[in-house]
């Protein structure tokens, strides 16, 4: 069975906490995290990016000059993509980029990268962190536990004054324990959980 090294604010070792092997000893799935990732990166796309055809431009509607004998090369209508203010060639229009996953596949992929950070020594688990809203106090606790990377900090629930200390200090993201995904978990160095978190993404996600 799993098991990680439990400290406190201070950075000092404090107990040692098993894990459940289905949730932090998941084989590595690189193609289905990959495929999970991308998916949530085109979901988070808007779609929104429109320019128009030829046929949408307005005006243009008469031949410019005509065919022959006049030194120009041919045109039929000032409109054109050639043309200054003209339309644009197979011009973007509006689309839905989202993919779907499945819950299953989805729930695999959190697993498989969750196990990777634990093998790998990029998860630190600690038993709570009780700060005010002040970016000085989470600058401690960070330099505590020799975090100096991009890292994800998964607590329990909504604590404000921690997001609020935390928010001035750009390499860190903080995420409740509900709300973990696989692209942060890839995205990140580091990952910091709380022991309640721990316990909560367990039951969450436990065979």
């Amino acid at each position: 069975m799993p098991s990680i090294k439990v400290y406190n604010q201070s950075g000092a070792q404090i107990s040692e906490l098993e894990l459940d092997e289905s949730v932090f000893a998941a084989d590595y799935n690189e193609g289905l995290i990959h495929q999970v990732v991308v998916a949530q990166a085109n979901n988070l796309r808007q779609g929104t990016k429109c320019t128009l055809t030829r046929t949408e431009v307005r005006g243009g509607g008469k031949k410019p000059w005509r065919q022959k004998n006049t030194g120009h090369a041919r045109q039929g209508s000032i409109r054109a993509p050639q043309w200054v203010k003209g339309g644009v060639v197979f011009a973007p229009k509006p689309r839905d980029f989202s993919q779907k996953v499945n819950v299953k596949a989805r729930k695999a992929a959190l697993k498989s990268a969750l196990s990777a950070k634990l093998s790998d020594g990029d998860m630190i688990a600690v038993d709570k962190i009780e700060i005010g809203g002040k970016t000085k106090e989470a600058a401690a606790v960070l330099k505590a536990l020799n975090i100096d990377k991009r890292v994800l900090l998964v607590v329990e629930g909504n604590n404000e004054m921690l997001v609020r200390a935390m928010n001035n200090i750009p390499y860190v993201t903080v995420l409740p324990a509900e709300q973990i995904n696989v692209k942060e978990l890839v995205a990140n160095a580091k990952c910091i959980m709380t022991v309640p978190a721990i316990k909560k993404i367990e039951e969450a996600y436990k065979a």
